[in-house]
């Protein structure tokens, strides 16, 4: 009911957001004099598509999203669009929600970046193109996509914490109930040296009546009868009380052979290459040990990388014995969920008990099992509270580290950005001013009527981008003008250019102006 509900306002808020922004899309598009219908066209489909494929496909909505921008920016001049800034602050931040690693975002930005710088050299107004297109992909795109992960990643700090709270809780639970079977197992060990104690008695005084004078046939007989129930009940209560004891002897278990398990995991289709030196010199309970330790680290492999090669590794020397059973890593990535790690606690307990060590982490891409166990040593101790405590706080402080790395990332990758295309932009502009200057001197070898092939060496590689905002002359009619920079210095602040306007191929006419002066 839960599932249903949760997946009807999924499914509302999708359409939603789609609708709102399409009509972002319908409104920024038909607005003014000028309806851009190829931009209306194309922003339709990438909101559609960006919205359709938000849950399932994050990192391909996000690419759809992010390439808005260099399209919009190289495509239509250099202009910021209301609804591809919406469209990339909304989705980047959904993006950041649900996409699990940076790396795929990252080259996703850098990709759309470098693919912008084609155009930029090309296009009359390309570098100012480029600048505006890094800066909407920095705070529109980036910016939202790393405060979408930073809370992603405090939710997950929040669920483990609470998922951590209920594993104390039921381990509490467990503690608690262990201590109460401890007692009533104390209390019944009591009762067998008391009740004991009081059988034996019965049992000694009716075999003294069983030999005593005076006594009939019949009433030795009873005798005897009671102290054989008298001495079959001790035996049968030492039985009981007996398995109840944690001093009594373990129950044997059927010894295995480590050979037969890699046999039976190869038949059940696991690629194992096996490398296993005899147990001859090592006692049997080190060669169980052997046994659970392969077999806890196939059944890890098989549970949690199905398909991964495996390799297992017994040496034996006349002191110690090693294990180790390494998996790679599953070829379709690891299975999601949580281990319950239940066989290994367990097995690291059959370690102690025989004085080794365990080690199982991942390795490699895979993950490892490594046993030590040596053939004469007294039982490790066990792990008290504190190691409990500081694995928990271990993993803590780990994924608190994540969050205030995302944090960090939020607010200074955006700055780092900032301050990179500034850079960039500065650079490009100071290029694109350098090769847009057409000289004093060369303009005054330029007259009206020439052909454009008799100065054609004279002119720029690049028409000038930033112009005077004022002061331009009226253009004739039916002219083509093209705009080259002055001798003027980049830091004066009056913008100052040359014009020169084409009938065709030839020069009509030819104006100066500048922002201080017409």
């Amino acid at each position: 009911m839960k599932e249903a509900a949760r997946r009807r306002w999924r499914v509302t808020f999708a359409v939603a957001l789609w609708v709102v922004l399409c009509l972002l899309v319908v409104v920024d598009t038909t607005s003014g004099p000028d309806h851009r219908t190829l931009e209306l066209v194309y922003g339709l489909a990438s909101v559609t598509v960006a919205v359709a494929t938000a849950r399932r496909w994050p990192a391909v909505s996000f690419a759809v999203t992010v390439a808005t921008s260099p399209v919009v920016s190289l495509g239509w001049t250099a202009k910021v669009a209301v609804w591809e800034f919406f469209l990339m602050v909304v989705l980047g931040y959904l993006a950041g929600l649900r996409m699990p690693r940076v790396r795929a975002a990252a080259v996703i930005c850098s990709v759309t970046a470098l693919a912008g710088i084609p155009p930029a050299v090309f296009l009359p107004e390309g570098f100012d193109a480029w600048g505006t297109m890094l800066g909407v992909l920095a705070f529109a795109g980036v910016a939202p996509f790393l405060l979408g992960r930073y809370v992603r990643l405090r939710k997950e700090l929040a669920q483990a914490g609470w998922r951590r709270a209920e594993e104390m809780e039921s381990r509490y639970r467990l503690v608690a109930r262990e201590t109460r079977l401890r007692e009533r197992a104390r209390i019944a060990s009591d009762m067998h040296d008391s009740l004991g104690h009081e059988l034996s008695l019965i049992a000694v005084r009716a075999a003294a009546l069983e030999v005593a004078a005076g006594l009939g046939d019949e009433q030795r007989g009873a005798a005897g009868q009671l102290r054989s129930g008298a001495a079959q009940a001790t035996e049968r209560l030492r039985e009981i009380i007996g398995v109840l004891r944690e001093d009594a002897a373990p129950v044997e278990p059927v010894q295995g052979d480590v050979a037969e398990l890699v046999d039976r995991a190869r038949a059940s289709g696991i690629g194992i290459e096996a490398r296993l030196e005899t147990l001859a010199d090592a006692p049997p309970m080190v060669a169980r040990a052997v046994y659970r330790v392969a077999q806890e680290g196939l059944t890890n492999a098989a549970k949690h990388a199905p398909g991964a090669a495996v390799t297992v590794t017994v040496t034996s020397s006349a002191e110690t014995t090693e294990v180790l059973v390494c998996n790679a890593a599953p070829p379709a990535g690891p299975l999601p969920g949580r281990s319950g790690r239940q066989g290994l606690i367990g097995l690291r307990e059959r370690v102690r008990l025989v004085g080794g060590t365990l080690r199982a982490a991942p390795a490699d891409g895979g993950f490892e099992v490594v046993a030590r166990l040596p053939h004469a040593a007294a039982p490790a101790p066990e792990p008290g509270d504190d190691e409990v405590v500081g694995q928990a706080a271990r993993e803590r402080a780990l994924a608190r580290r994540d969050v205030r790395r995302s944090l960090v990332q939020a607010i200074v990758v955006p700055l780092v950005l900032f301050g990179v295309i500034l850079g960039a932009t500065g650079v490009g502009f100071l290029v694109q001013w350098s090769e847009s200057e057409l000289p004093d001197s060369a303009y005054a070898r330029i007259e009206p009527g020439q052909p454009r092939e008799a100065f054609a060496a004279l002119l720029p590689s690049r028409q000038r981008s930033s112009l005077p905002l004022i002061n331009e002359p009226p253009r004739p009619r039916g002219t083509t003008c093209e705009y080259y920079g002055t001798e003027r210095s980049w830091l004066n602040l009056n913008k100052a250019a040359h014009r020169l306007c084409f009938a065709g191929d030839r020069l009509v006419t030819k104006d100066s102006y500048s922002e201080d002066e017409p």
